[in-house]
């Protein structure tokens, strides 16, 4: 954690009370304007992909080394990309991905941000980008313009294992730890309660499919959503079935 701030303190608090707010108030936004109206959609992932950016063009203008450890692999950054894809064309089939990496791991890094001895840009960065993540993700379900689909754990599992495959294979050669698949971060999270390596890995897979199938209750149930290709406002309705 930066200097000054505790993990649950006021301050840490404070930030993670932000996110959700925000989010709330821009679907709220969201549902006064009128119907076809994109423009906090494409403000939103202009301002997220600016703040992943901004890392990056940081390492470059004080001369770190970009390869390979400091290249956007991790969970987050993915689904940093994944949710930007979903704000610009409301891809159900990217969203269904993207909802579960987002929430069950942006959330986890703002309730245990993995931050040591972070440079005041960095610690303001981790916090605007992962706060990003998560509230565009509640923002596009908050104002019914998409949601998780049936299916959508299974197959957000699946592609998170393929993508953690890639990335293992890419740390072995590389020697790097992204994704943590070699060594556990070096401050307080999840993986600390999950076992030594690689059998914490193991274990993840079971907490990751309980958090996604936990994420997925609030849909499983039929209701009315907005046709993301209609700008009439008329509703159409998904059934409910069983994960």
């Amino acid at each position: 954690m930066p200097a000054g701030l505790r993990m649950f303190s006021l301050a840490h608090l404070a930030i993670l009370c932000t996110v959700p707010a925000l989010a709330a108030l821009l679907a709220l936004a969201h549902r006064n304007q009128l119907p076809g109206h994109k423009s906090i959609r494409y403000i939103l992932a202009i301002l997220t992909a600016a703040a992943s950016l901004s890392m990056y063009v940081y390492f470059a203008a004080t001369g770190a080394t970009m390869f390979p450890n400091h290249i956007p692999l991790e969970l987050c950054d993915a689904s940093l990309w994944l949710i930007v894809i979903s704000l610009l064309t409301l891809n159900r089939a990217i969203f269904d991905i993207a909802y579960y990496w987002a929430i069950a791991g942006a959330t986890q890094s703002l309730f245990t941000p993995n931050l040591v001895n972070p440079t005041p840009f960095l610690s303001v960065q981790f916090f605007v980008d992962h706060g990003l993540i998560v509230c565009a993700t509640l923002y596009l379900i908050w104002s019914g313009q998409l949601r998780p689909r049936p299916g959508s754990v299974t197959r957000s599992l699946i592609s998170a294992n393929i993508y953690a495959l890639l990335v293992g294979t890419f740390d072995f050669l590389f020697k790097t730890d992204y994704m943590f698949l070699l060594h556990k971060p070096p401050t307080p999270s999840l993986l600390d309660y999950l076992g030594p390596w690689p059998w914490y890995i193991l274990t993840g897979e079971f907490v990751a499919l309980a958090l996604f199938l936990l994420l997925y209750l609030p849909f499983r149930q039929q209701v009315p959503i907005k046709s993301p290709s209609s700008n009439d406002g008329q509703t159409k309705k998904l059934p409910a079935v069983s994960q």
